[in-house]
């Protein structure tokens, strides 16, 4: 199984099939409307404005799991982001990412790349102390740890990169553009 075999529900009632992305740069991340992290739909918008010509994709899938933080309908989310963030990408059925109802997509990215830390950021040690006090072993488990946790897959449909919320967006970017520049 490659992530060309994954087909997921778009946010308008379709079917995204990942075989149509083949030969592309695909973007993954799990937003939420209502997140400190929010914010991040503006550079977002703008590695799609900007790469998206030479071959990025990008997966937004809205998703609840992480305080309630992305309320409302697929309908009610997208208006949101076209109207704060003026996001032109696609998003997808609002749906989850860890637990016995995660995306199937979601199980196979967390096998490819497992958490390996936060970077550092304002919000590193409020998370990191947050998820300690539930569970010690909560470092050592692929499991999606927050809102806007990105994965990077490369042309050939290889898991090339995870980045956590807390990542610079420029890290981000770099990686998209070293794999825009490989050949298929």
């Amino acid at each position: 199984m490659d992530i060309y075999d994954f087909k997921i529900a778009t946010g308008k009632g379709g079917e995204l099939d990942l075989a149509e992305c083949r030969g592309k740069v695909i973007l993954v991340v799990n937003t939420a409307t209502g997140c400190g992290f929010t914010p991040q739909y503006e550079p977002i918008e703008q590695l799609y404005r900007d790469y998206h010509d030479a071959g990025l994709e990008i997966l937004d899938i809205p998703c609840n799991q992480f305080g309630g933080q992305a309320p409302g309908t697929d309908e009610e989310i997208h208006e949101f982001c076209t109207m704060h963030f003026n996001t032109t990408f696609a998003q997808m059925k609002k749906a989850d990412v860890n637990g016995p109802n995660e995306l199937p997509l979601y199980t196979y990215l967390k096998a490819q790349k497992g958490f390996a830390g936060f970077d550092p950021h304002q919000y590193k040690e409020l998370l990191e102390k947050m998820f300690a006090e539930k569970d010690p072993d909560w470092a050592k488990k692929p499991d999606i740890k927050w809102n806007f946790t990105k994965f990077v897959i490369d042309r050939k449909g290889n898991v090339a990169a995870r980045f956590e919320p807390t990542a610079d967006m420029a890290r981000v970017e770099a990686c998209i553009k070293e794999l825009l520049a490989a050949k298929a």
